[in-house]
């Protein structure tokens, strides 16, 4: 089985979520870990994901492998192979969340406030690691090309770019474990996400406070950093709470 050799060429967007996988589970953690990448929509509907060769390479598994994990995929409806010049594997449109049947569905299967409190812990600790830490000058870039990404974003992009920020916080805190179990919560809380609406006036407070995380993790502010967060974290809890319970 190859092993993986380092991020090579494959997308930063997906660099937080896709890593090694261990021998003995490899179609499980590679099948778990591209079914991330699509949830919370690292890759848009419509595009592409990386070739097999990277997405092999970074995850350490045999092609063999990998084109099983995207065969399930496809019998899923989540992705579609398209041959070609052009050709590849592109992540097809999520249906319609369904509903108030759907929000029932999605709520009965997850434990909300045991998601929303994970969630806080693993954000609020990142948020201190990077600041505390320090960050190299490409980290630090790599942090405010994601915050810029936020800013003016359109509403059908805003959420995908908000996790990619969060998910870049979470990879530069130096903790692969926490990189890892900061996506799997992620991809939870951003399912339920999908159930409420997009509120431009939440999205205005939201950028305001991204900018002054990022400018407290650059400054080397530890607690103003976590104070940042977990203020930021309830804002969504509450959305959260007021929308589903």
């Amino acid at each position: 089985m190859a092993r993986d050799a380092g991020p090579g060429r494959l997308d930063g967007r997906l660099a937080p979520v896709l890593r090694p996988v261990r021998a003995g589970n490899g179609f499980e953690e590679a099948l778990e870990q591209i079914l991330q990448v699509v949830r919370l929509g690292l890759v848009p509907a419509g595009e592409r994901l990386p070739a097999e060769r990277e997405l092999a390479e970074r995850l350490g598994i045999s092609r063999v492998t990998l084109r099983e994990v995207l065969r399930v995929l496809q019998d899923q409806g989540l992705v579609e192979a398209r041959r070609g010049r052009y050709g590849g594997t592109f992540v097809r449109p999520r249906p319609d969340a369904g509903g108030e049947d759907e929000l029932r569905r999605r709520i009965a299967a997850v434990d909300v406030e045991d998601a929303l409190r994970f969630r806080e812990v693993l954000e609020v600790g990142a948020a201190g690691l990077c600041a505390a830490h320090g960050l190299t000058g490409g980290q630090a870039a790599r942090l405010r090309e994601a915050l810029d990404g936020t800013r003016d974003a359109p509403l059908a992009d805003y959420r995908r770019l908000d996790t990619l920020l969060h998910l870049t916080l979470a990879e530069l805190s130096g903790s692969p474990s926490l990189a890892a179990q900061y996506a799997a919560v992620r991809a939870t809380v951003n399912g339920l996400l999908d159930c409420i609406p997009l509120l431009v006036r939440n999205l205005e407070h939201s950028q305001r406070q991204h900018s002054a995380l990022v400018e407290a993790v650059l400054d080397g502010d530890a607690d103003g950093a976590r104070e940042i967060m977990r203020e930021h974290c309830a804002g969504t809890a509450s959305l959260l709470r007021g929308f589903l319970t």
